[in-house]
Parts: C-alpha cells; sequence; structure tokens
C-alpha cells in the first residue's frame, strides 16, 4: 500500500501538489470564472496533456520532439470526423448534391463516402483510433529512428519535418479533410448538444480528471524501474547500452506515451471549441507546446500543467490588451525564463519556495518557537575561578 502511495502519488509532498492542483482545476476555476473563461481554461488544459508528455519524453527521456502537434492534431482530426459524420446525417444535408456526407466533401464532387471515413460513424472506434492510431504513427517513428540511433538535434528536426509534411497534406487532400479550413460546424455527440454552455462545463470537467489521470500514469511510469532508466539514458546513454538493456525499446515506449497523452488533449480540444484545423499540427503550435513544458519545468508533471496555463493565459491577454504587442511579450517570457530560470516554475519553487514557506510558521509540521539562548559552558566568577555545579556544569560562584 505503501509503495503504491509512493508511486502513484509522489509521496507526501506530490499528494499535496495533486491536490492543491485539483482543488484549482475543480473547485476555483468553476467558482471564479463564467462560462466563457472556463472554456478557455479547458482549451488551455487540453495542451496541458502535450506538455505533461513532453515532460516525460524530453525532461526525463532527454528526447526533444518539436512536433508533438503531429498527434494533437491526429487526436483531434479522429474525433471531429465522428462528430462530423453525426453533423451530416441525411436529413441536415438534403440540400447537397449528395445528402448524408459532409459538407466539404459534396463541394469537391465526391458522390460517397470515402472508406477511411466508414468506420468513424463508430463512437467505440473512434475512442480507440484517438489512442491507437497516434500510438501506431508514433511506433513507426521511433522504430525508424531509434533503432538507428538518431536522436538528439537530428531527432528534432526529423519530427519537424514530418510535422509540415502532414500539414501539406492534410491542406492539399481538401476533399477528405476540409483543407486549410479544417473540419468545422461540429455540433452533437451521440445526439448531446456540445455548443451549450452546459456541455462545455461538464466538458471542462471530463477533460481536467482525465488530465489527472494522465499525471497519475506518468508518475507511475516515473516512480517505477522504467523511469529510473530513463533518467540514466538522458544523462549516459551508452553506460545503459552496455548494460544489456534496448535503450531503443525504452525511447519508442515514452515516445508513443507521450504520443497518446497529446493526441487525448487534442481529442478533448476538439470537443471544447468545436473544430479542428491544420493550424495545430504544424511546426508552430507543436514549438508553442514545447513552451509550455520549458516555462512550467521539463522536470515536473505538474508544472508542466501550470506552464501551459500560464503561457495560454498570457496569451490570451497580451493579445486583448496589446493585440500589435503581444508576440513580443511572448517572447520575452520565453527568454527571461530560459535565462534565469532554465528549470521553469517548478525550478524558482524547489529553488526559493520551499525555503520561504518553511520559515512560515506550522509548515514544517512542528509548532514555531523561539531558538533557545544557549546557555554558557562555564562563567567566571569575581576572582577569576571555575567551580562545577551540582548538577555536573561549570557555573560562577559568587
Amino acid at each position: 500500500m505503501k509503495s503504491a502511495y509512493a508511486n502513484v502519488f509522489g509521496g507526501r509532498q506530490g499528494l499535496i501538489g495533486l491536490l492543491i492542483l485539483a482543488a484549482l482545476l475543480f473547485v476555483v476555476f468553476p467558482l471564479a470564472l463564467d462560462a466563457f473563461r472556463l472554456n478557455m481554461v479547458g482549451k488551455y488544459l487540453t495542451y496541458a496533456f502535450v506538455a505533461v508528455g513532453l515532460v516525460l519524453c524530453w525532461g526525463y527521456g532527454g528526447i526533444l520532439s518539436l512536433g508533438q502537434g503531429i498527434f494533437f492534431g491526429l487526436g483531434g482530426y479522429c474525433m471531429a470526423m465522428f462528430l462530423k459524420l453525426e453533423a451530416s446525417d441525411p436529413e441536415s444535408t438534403a440540400i447537397q448534391s449528395t445528402p448524408g456526407i459532409p459538407d466539404f466533401m459534396d463541394w469537391n464532387q465526391i458522390t460517397e463516402l470515402p472508406a477511411i471515413w466508414v468506420p468513424f460513424q463508430s463512437f467505440g472506434f473512434t475512442l480507440l483510433a484517438v489512442v491507437a492510431v497516434p500510438a501506431i504513427f508514433a511506433l513507426v517513428i521511433g522504430l525508424a529512428m531509434f533503432k538507428r540511433r538518431v536522436g538528439d538535434v537530428y531527432f528534432a528536426i526529423v519530427t519537424q519535418a514530418i510535422a509540415a509534411i502532414l500539414t501539406i497534406l492534410i491542406i492539399g487532400q481538401q476533399g477528405l479533410t476540409g483543407g486549410v479550413n479544417g473540419i468545422t460546424d461540429l455540433r452533437t455527440l451521440l445526439g448531446w448538444d456540445i455548443r451549450s454552455d452546459e456541455a462545455k462545463n461538464i466538458l471542462y470537467f471530463v477533460c481536467a480528471g482525465l488530465l489527472i489521470a494522465c499525471i497519475l500514469i506518468g508518475r507511475f511510469v516515473l516512480s517505477s524501474k522504467l523511469g529510473r532508466l530513463l533518467m540514466a539514458m538522458r544523462d549516459k546513454e551508452e553506460r545503459v547500452r552496455f548494460s544489456g538493456y534496448d535503450v531503443s525499446a525504452f525511447k519508442i515506449f515514452v515516445f508513443c506515451l507521450a504520443a497518446v497523452f497529446s493526441s487525448i488533449g487534442g481529442a478533448m480540444f476538439t470537443l471544447q471549441v468545436g473544430f479542428m484545423s491544420p493550424s495545430f499540427v504544424g511546426i508552430v503550435p507543436s514549438i508553442e507546446m514545447v513552451i509550455f513544458a520549458a516555462v512550467g519545468g521539463r522536470m515536473s508533471l505538474l508544472g508542466a500543467v501550470y506552464g501551459a496555463l500560464l503561457v495560454n493565459f498570457g496569451k490570451t491577454m497580451f493579445s486583448e490588451s496589446f493585440p500589435e504587442l503581444w508576440l513580443y511579450f511572448m517572447g520575452g517570457l520565453f527568454i527571461v525564463v530560459v535565462m534565469f530560470f532554465p528549470m521553469g516554475l517548478a525550478g524558482l519553487w524547489q529553488s526559493h519556495g520551499r525555503k520561504w514557506l518553511a520559515r512560515l510558521p506550522g509548515v514544517s509540521g512542528k509548532p514555531a518557537r523561539p531558538r533557545p539562548t544557549p546557555e554558557p559552558s562555564h562563567t567566571r566568577g569575581a576572582g577569576g575561578s571555575i567551580e562545577p555545579s551540582p548538577a555536573g556544569r561549570l557555573e560562577n560562584t559568587p
């Protein structure tokens, strides 16, 4: 029981941090924010899935992926395909040349539903695809790269190239993907209107619950033998390989796990925002997702969530108040963090926050009390003599 407590919750301090985050997500934000702002926070939390995956992949595994938007987009498109098919029933599309297919297909003179879309008429298959499609895609990339010992900056460049290729492919296949506009006008989920404020509130809580579950899974992985091997590979990969471990297998696993986390975030983004487009798949959003993890702390699962919330909140605030300067503000924020706080908000907390809290009364679990003044071991009398006291101490004699 104690082992499970330590592995899943991270011990007492880990549990306290998790409870604080849960209180913010499930109590403070819903009570303090209106429906519009709460939905915005829910959108920010979908990016936190990617940041949590990057902590595992980059922070602990040493695998810097600049293409996590690939998996975010794959999960989002899988969910969007199901929602679009539900919104394209024959009654709703009766004015089209071919009723029963998405509108952008009708615009592109497609007369029947493409075979790749047919399985997404099932919600069960869609949920499976949200997890399986990015995992398989990441597995293919991992086998091609890690088995050949491609890593470090070369792997980052390859993931960028794949993100760019996938974006071009999505835009070019307009009849299958909606092109540059993406898949829009998503209305219902199994007949449930996802556009209402009540539905968005429910989806927010579902998103927050799934995020907490991903954090717990990440903690379990990091506290296991696999987590220790990941850190060993990051620091001394050759030593781990010479010890008889298959380094590429561990890298593939953590890369696939980060891809699945990103895909879940993409699926929740589609549900909460109501569309998915190639603008979330390319290089720029992928680099922004790395910034979330860097600002929050690439060695902290909880810090990644705070980083995603802080950066996106700053992005929204600066773009509303300073529409011409907000990009400079965001760039300045990232530069300050990288130069002065390389371990992000979590590192800042480790180095300064805990020391400050330790000075507060009762934080350490013991009542604060003044430090007693030490008694002198001996004193000298008027004649300069030193004599022992009855209790065995040396004290002054009058």
